[in-house]
């Protein structure tokens, strides 16, 4: 089949590699604008526009898919299919109806489950055990459509939302070119998604990410792991953001109060409502990231100094 390959983020690109690689044709590819980046805010496209970009695919790279020009670019290229990883902007039915085998999303979730943009990190936060990938077919309702197939993936007790997205974002690559060779010979049939089970997965916000330490560990590890990388975990020391990477819990060592730290000579606890947690990479406020013990030993920690407003 003709596709054209929809993605905007590094996550989207081994979807695109392995459809390069596959017995399709890449003919074109879809992705955001350019974004400001960095502390010069200058403008850089994205990482599935610089791949195409060394390929020599054209790229279209619309404000909003409805625009007419680009319907019209998208129809020259005359897709068969559009496969879909992480695009980022929401489809018009104008749109979605220019290929005859409509647009084929990867989404990183068991659907009905974790509908939305941030499937891995809620999957992680509410302690699933077991999620995945599934390929469908997009409507205008969100992540609601038919859907072809699935793979399923282990959480880790100690996966971050990065860890656990890179293992699904290598492992769906396959599920996406299998859907379309599906597709494409008539062995795949599209099956409508049950109505139980359905929950719902909104973009992590940067408050979302401040760990309440009033929380047993479970629920502090868990945040932890669902917002690394992003938006990175936080709480505050001396009424400035604090950082906080990987953390332990430290099940039979004598609790803490919420928030109160508790400094030894090569490590750094903090108290939660069930067992204290150990902090590894902490990033103090104007600081770069270090091991909790070194940040400890630069500051002074009073007996009964806490993190956070608990």
């Amino acid at each position: 089949m003709r596709v054209v390959f929809a993605g905007t983020p590094e996550v989207a690109l081994p979807a695109l590699e392995a459809l390069l690689a596959s017995q399709h044709e890449v003919v074109g590819v879809v992705t955001r604008p350019d974004a400001p980046s960095g502390r010069g805010r200058r403008l850089v496209a994205s990482p599935v526009a610089l791949r195409a970009h060394e390929l020599a695919l054209p790229v279209l790279k619309p404000e909003h898919p409805r625009e007419p020009d680009f319907q019209a670019a998208l129809r020259d290229l005359r897709p068969d299919a559009c496969p879909v990883v992480a695009y980022g902007a929401m489809l018009p039915q104008s749109t979605l109806d220019i290929p005859e085998h409509g647009w084929i999303n990867l989404h990183f979730s068991l659907l009905p489950a974790w509908r939305g943009a941030a499937p891995v990190q809620h999957s992680i936060w509410a302690g699933d055990e077991v999620t995945g990938a599934t390929t469908f077919r997009i409507v205008k309702a969100l992540d609601a459509g038919p859907t072809f197939g699935l793979m399923t993936e282990r959480i880790r007790s100690s996966d971050t939302a990065g860890d656990l997205l890179a293992r699904l974002a290598e492992g769906g690559a396959e599920l996406l070119v299998r859907t379309l060779d599906g597709i494409e010979d008539g062995s795949l049939e599209a099956r409508e998604q049950p109505a139980e089970g359905i929950s719902l997965a909104p973009k992590i916000m940067v408050e979302d990410a401040r760990i309440s330490w009033t929380e047993p560990a479970i629920g502090v590890d868990r945040r932890v792991r669902a917002c690394t990388p992003g938006p990175g975990a936080w709480s505050t020391w001396e009424g400035e953001r604090f950082k906080i990477g990987a953390v332990t819990i430290t099940s039979g060592r004598e609790r803490l109060e919420p928030g109160v730290l508790e400094v030894t000579k090569n490590a750094v606890f903090v108290g939660t409502a069930s067992d204290p947690v150990e902090l590894g990479e902490v990033k103090a406020f104007g600081k770069k990231s270090m091991r909790a013990a070194d940040w400890a030993r630069g500051v002074t920690v009073a007996p009964g100094a806490r993190l956070g407003d608990s």
